[in-house]
């Protein structure tokens, strides 16, 4: 399986070798990077070559690293039920450079390239429709970027003295806990909280 999927590597790169950048197989898929500005090009070469024929788009998605210049992965994976096999394509972009939208190639592209931007903050040129579809309308930042607080910017609670549903700011309702990952059942040197009043030992 591996040494088919080397040599379907090296026919999309032999065909489109101004866009491909790397090919590698690992845990049985092939890899494939490619240039952010031809990433529509290649889409299409991959879903119309009889050698490929990935016609089905399984998902699109992001990976987010803060300390690149190009701080994204974005990441295609496409199926071909015609081959049996399957393809992971990666670009690399920015966070302020659009990735050119792949719903007129795959349809199926449309909510993936929503969630992303709704999750990361992405920008997709030429979507129909490019607004975010999992977090709540008004919703400030990208939460599964890494810089994104766990806690949040805002809590969302039901208040029973106006009745309806308020948007504040988190607070911590306790200070941070330091935590010294000793376990009470192997001598911890502190009273633990609730054996205050126990007996001590002579």
């Amino acid at each position: 399986m591996d040494e088919s999927l080397k040599l379907l590597g090296d026919h999309i790169r032999g065909k489109m070798a101004d866009a491909v950048i790397d090919c590698s197989v690992a845990y049985g898929e092939l890899n494939v990077t490619v240039q952010a500005a031809q990433i529509i090009s290649v889409l299409a070469f991959l879903r119309d070559d009889d050698e490929c024929r990935f016609t089905t788009l399984i998902d699109i998605t992001a990976v987010d690293y803060p300390e690149r210049e190009r701080r994204f992965d974005i990441v295609y994976h496409l199926l071909s039920m015609e081959k049996n096999r399957r393809i992971r394509v990666r670009i690399e972009v920015d966070e302020d450079t659009p990735v050119a939208s792949s719903v007129d190639i795959f349809p199926a592209s449309n909510w993936f390239e929503r969630e992303t931007f709704d999750m990361y903050g992405v920008l997709f040129s030429g979507h129909p429709d490019l607004r975010r579809i999992l977090t709540d309308y008004g919703f400030a930042g990208y939460p599964l970027r890494k810089d994104f607080p766990l806690t949040g910017y805002v809590e969302v609670r039901y208040d029973g003295e106006q009745k309806r549903v308020v948007y504040e700011p988190v607070k911590l309702v306790q200070e941070f806990r330091s935590f010294d990952f000793l376990s009470p059942w192997e001598g911890a040197e502190y009273i633990l909280p609730g054996d205050e009043k126990a007996e001590t030992k002579p």
